[in-house]
């Protein structure tokens, strides 16, 4: 990522001062770079608009993807969802080495079925975005990214003339049902998503919501019209493949997914349970320990929901089962007070981890199934802290 923004950072400042009237030989471009895996960021895809005009020695692409490690606070907007990402105006050359022959991704060039006049009204339109005062906007996951602000830019400067047919869509996807479709070599980076994102993610995606996405983008251009002297026609003239994958870039693949990992731990916690009963032992220090780490996911979604402008972090119900009290519930295990409490308490949760897997499948939002042996093992160990609550005396340190 840092040496694509060094890349994208050495811009054109010509087209950022005056006026350039195009040329009859001028085109605009829209641009789509393939998925990439080697992260998770890059997995979705990129677009951007070119503009090339031989006669005025313009070859140059508008980057909206852009954001500034240094800028003021910049974890912490990050963190509240308000982040800048702003345009950049970039040498084409550059961007097609670095994307196609360095990352070996595919390179699709969409010529706009502009006249002369559309294009440069087009073209003034993105002068006028990359300067300075306008270049910055708050990103949004699903709703204002690099694709979709190539989409705004066009119906923007031909207001009213555009339409999109999304007719073509046959598929009745969820918002993340899309972004599952992108992250089959990123399964950490799926789980992260998923358990970051709330109930927005699971509404039903309309074809409009799709553009969200780089390829769905130059789908839905295909199929959409623009009215060009008084006529409706197609707003692709002709698509270019300017780069096709060689197999260049070899993808890292990892046999230790979150499901792995997670039946591997409730394997673990059941081996060590069942020595415990065995034993006569509590194995409270594990509890702290995993109820903790699950409490603190559960108050970072709490927080994401509550007290970031993140709008798809809302109604997170993977709160069911990062409960955030177990933070600090699981620390008050080590101590000796409060038994009555902690029986309720544990008694309450698993009753609700019981709850929570009969009802999985049905639930409105798609939890990742990863999380399913985790649920098992903070049921298991409930039960199992309630047993041995009612096996002590209320004043023995358990």
């Amino acid at each position: 990522m840092k040496g694509m923004i060094a890349l994208i950072f050495i811009a054109l400042p010509l087209f950022t001062q005056g006026q350039i009237l195009l040329s009859p030989q001028a085109e605009i471009r829209a641009i789509t770079v393939g998925p990439y895996q080697g992260e998770v960021y890059s997995a979705f895809g990129h677009s951007g608009i070119r503009v090339v005009d031989p006669v005025n020695r313009i070859n140059a692409f508008y980057n909206y993807g852009i954001f500034d490690y240094d800028q003021p606070n910049f974890y912490l907007h990050f963190a509240r969802g308000f982040l800048n990402y702003r345009l950049a105006v970039t040498d084409y050359d550059r961007v097609l080495n670095y994307y196609a022959y360095h990352q070996d991704r595919y390179f699709h060039e969409q010529i706009l079925n502009l006249d002369s006049a559309q294009n440069q009204k087009l073209f003034e339109f993105l002068v006028w975005n990359a300067k300075p005062e306008n270049m910055y906007y708050y990103y949004d996951y699903f709703y204002d990214n690099c694709a979709t602000r190539v989409r705004d830019a066009i119906e923007d400067t031909f207001e009213g003339k555009v339409e999109f047919d999304g007719s073509y869509i046959s598929t009745d996807y969820t918002i993340r049902d899309l972004t599952d479709v992108y992250l089959p070599h990123q399964p950490w980076g799926d789980l992260g998503i998923d358990l970051c994102l709330g109930l927005p993610m699971d509404k039903k995606a309309t074809p409009y919501m799709y553009m969200f996405l780089p390829d769905y983008i130059e789908s839905t251009f295909n199929n959409a019209t623009i009215l060009k002297n008084g006529k409706k026609v197609p707003l692709v003239r002709n698509t270019i493949i300017t780069y096709s994958p060689k197999g260049n870039v070899s993808i890292i693949k990892t046999w230790i997914t979150p499901l792995v990992a997670f039946i591997a731990l409730f394997v673990v916690g059941g081996m060590l349970t069942f020595w415990a009963y065995k034993k006569g032992k509590s194995l409270f220090w594990f509890d702290a320990t995993l109820l903790s780490v699950i409490g603190l996911v559960g108050w970072l979604l709490f927080l994401l929901w509550v007290a970031t402008d993140h709008k798809a972090a809302a109604k997170n119900m993977n709160l069911l089962w990062a409960v955030p009290f177990h933070f600090p519930m699981g620390l008050y295990l080590l101590s000796s007070k409060g038994k009555r409490l902690k029986v309720k308490y544990f008694t309450a949760i698993a009753i609700l981890m019981i709850l929570l897997l009969f009802s999985w499948a049905f639930l409105p939002q798609d939890l990742h199934e990863a999380l399913i042996p985790l649920t098992l093992l903070v049921l298991l160990r409930s039960l199992y802290i309630r047993y041995r609550l009612s096996q002590t005396n209320p004043d023995e340190r358990t």
